[in-house]
């Protein structure tokens, strides 16, 4: 593990833990809840002349206390010592269910499926979601996400391109409101 990461690590490990230990939150989001959340991630291998940022804006609303359905539009940059730094849109609709472990710690599995383009191309994606929602109140949460996107021409693309996608992980502050909650005590 690189020097750099250890602080990173560090620091989410010590969010986590104090989210563990609030005592009084409001329950995760119920039927009609709305959810903005803003993530962004950084990618530099050391020793290579390329590096990675990416940033994300999504919506969701909750259908159920689980199942909830949204819109993402993320942002990749590539940039590329002594080449043409590039850039890729991504805009997808998306389903999550989110199982609530606890008031606090929220996993979730999904899909998304959408367009990919900038200013040369266009092609279809889609791919799984995961991650988890740690609440540090009743209406804030931490995020900590990850989606794997691959790309299609045509449905028959689409399985030949299967292994040669994006791996995107993130950090993101959520916020809930609206829609039926209690609070606990």
């Amino acid at each position: 593990m690189s020097r750099n990461a250890k602080p990173l690590l560090a620091l989410i490990a010590g969010v986590a833990l104090s989210a563990l230990s609030i005592t009084t939150v409001h329950a995760a989001p119920g039927v009609g809840s709305n959810e903005v959340q803003v993530a962004a991630g950084f990618f530099h291998a050391q020793g290579s002349d390329s590096g990675n940022f990416n940033a994300d804006l999504s919506y969701g609303y909750y259908l159920t206390p689980g199942w909830e359905i949204g819109f993402r539009q993320a942002l990749n940059y590539n940039f590329i010592d002594g080449a043409r730094d590039f850039w890729v849109a991504t805009t997808t609709p998306f389903l999550l269910y989110n199982f609530k472990i606890s008031d606090i710690v929220v996993p979730y599995l999904g899909v998304q499926g959408g367009i990919v383009w900038n200013d040369q191309k266009i092609t279809g994606t889609f791919g799984p979601n995961a991650g988890l929602k740690l609440f540090l109140t009743g209406q804030t949460f931490l995020n900590i996400g990850y989606r794997y996107e691959w790309y299609f021409h045509s449905f028959r693309s689409a399985e030949n391109n299967r292994t040669r996608g994006n791996h995107i992980a993130n950090i993101g502050l959520g916020f809930v409101w609206g829609g039926q909650t209690t609070t606990t005590r």
